[in-house]
């Protein structure tokens, strides 16, 4: 049995894992480049829809393949980072497949470049549950919040200021095959990143329970089994913030906002591109918002606070969308004011809702809670409101299918939410105590003699 330091003798201790700030530094460029590739098919879709003779459902088709492969390698490889190792899974899945990228971008048809662009997808999926994983090793309970929205929100802000430069491009003949080679080419920068500078700190290295035991004591008791993951699904918390990713209506904005702007209200591609930069810093404010208010709210009600927040999230979305894309505002200075609201409610998710998903999953789950919150829930939620608008849209337009999903979707969302308040804060209680106990058992009991 291992010794406890004197640290370990509290466990509610403040844990400050050696180089936090500069490992989610890494981290966070790993993360950047799935958001960027999900902005960049839609800002450039105009261009490629002509230079390849597409229709608007091509677009649904693509951000479908992209987000279902997802459901199959999301969980492929957070498995694999439990047989190998985290670190290797991130060089290789979301760094050197960069490869795929670059390859897309010498498509030469809709086919080539769907079937390419999959398979760059399908790596990419193990950059979101993985590295969610890792950012509740690094960090504990009392500052995950604000590190999940800086990791969020510098992905939507570096994000929202490359999307109008990407969309300039639509003015360069084959503008499209220069982002997707430069997207590729940065994949591989990063993967070689990784591979010389990031280090592992084990699963629970950030629980205030576990302070004190060495790597393979904390990671002793906390093998992943079926059983186990199975048991995920009889987590009343989780299977709640589950549901409410289907019913996550505002996923749609950022694949469709600039189509929407082009096809409803008139604007050219680089115009319609610039209310990607207000929706990305407004994203980013909401970030990190999300992150101080759950953290406020909280303190104020440890029972009902974050849920509050959470919730209101999702009505000031539903409203702010409705005045955003159901009326013509004219110029797009007033769409780039509306896109900027709807970026802060909807960027203050994130940093509610993944240490949500942490506080009431034990360490070993979290990757294989977030597989499922991420690469299937998410997954599935995005491929059907993008295979739905893509092909509604071609039938009776894209405005009613924004109201019916920006809007009343998010207020049924937002609605469905209440159900976490009789459960959130007893599943939290219950991960604590299963860690106070794996840490009671570990402790060689003092030799009398």
């Amino acid at each position: 049995m291992p010794e406890l330091s004197k640290t370990a003798a509290r466990p509610d201790a403040d844990i400050r894992t050696t180089g936090r700030w500069r490992q989610l530094t890494l981290l966070t460029g790993t993360m950047l480049v799935d958001g960027a590739e999900t902005g960049l098919v839609s800002s450039l879709f105009p261009m490629i829809r002509q230079s390849l003779g597409v229709s608007l459902g091509a677009l649904g088709v693509l951000s479908a393949a992209g987000k279902l492969v997802g459901v199959l390698t999301g969980p492929f490889w957070v498995w694999a980072a439990q047989h190998w190792s985290r670190k290797g899974v991130l060089v290789l899945a979301t760094g050197f497949w960069g490869a795929w990228g670059v390859a897309a971008g010498f498509s030469q048809s809709f086919t080539q470049l769907l079937l390419l662009y999959t398979a760059l997808a399908a790596g990419y999926a193990a950059a979101g549950p993985i590295i969610t994983e890792v950012i509740g090793d690094l960090f504990d309970s009392s500052s995950r919040g604000r590190a999940t929205g800086l990791v969020y929100g510098a992905i939507t802000l570096v994000g929202a200021a490359l999307s109008p430069l990407v969309g300039q491009l639509a003015g360069i003949a084959d503008g499209w095959r220069w982002a997707l080679w430069s997207i590729g080419g940065f994949n591989i920068l990063l993967g070689l990143g990784i591979l010389l500078w990031f280090r592992d700190p084990g699963r629970g290295g950030a629980e205030p329970e576990l302070a004190g035991l060495d790597r393979s004591a904390r990671e002793s008791g906390s093998t992943l089994t079926w059983a186990k993951a199975a048991s995920l699904l009889k987590i009343r918390s989780l299977a709640i913030l589950l549901v409410s990713r289907l019913l996550s209506g505002h996923l749609l904005v950022s694949t469709f906002g600039v189509v929407y702007l082009v096809d409803v209200y008139g604007f050219s591609t680089q115009t319609a591109s610039i209310v990607l930069l207000p929706l990305g810093a407004g994203n980013f404010l909401g970030n990190l918002l999300g992150g101080v208010t759950a953290d406020w709210a909280a303190r104020r009600s440890p029972r009902h606070g974050p849920i509050a927040v959470l919730q209101a999230a999702q009505f000031a979305f539903a409203l702010v969308a409705f005045a955003g894309t159901q009326f013509d505002w004219g110029g797009i200075g007033i769409f780039g004011v509306f896109f900027a609201l709807m970026g802060v409610a909807q960027g203050m998710n994130p940093s509610i809702n993944r240490p949500m998903v942490m506080a009431v999953t034990l360490p070993e789950l979290r990757g294989a809670a977030f597989a499922l919150y991420l690469s299937v829930f998410e997954a599935v939620a995005w491929a059907t409101f993008g295979l739905g608008a893509g092909f509604l849209g071609d039938a009776v337009g894209l405005r009613p299918v924004f109201l019916w999903v920006l809007v009343i979707l998010m207020l049924v969302n937002g609605a469905f939410l209440t159900l976490l308040h009789r459960s959130y804060a007893d599943d939290a209680a219950r991960v604590q105590e299963i860690l106070r106990a794996r840490r009671d058992a570990l402790i060689r009991p003092a030799s009398p003699f």
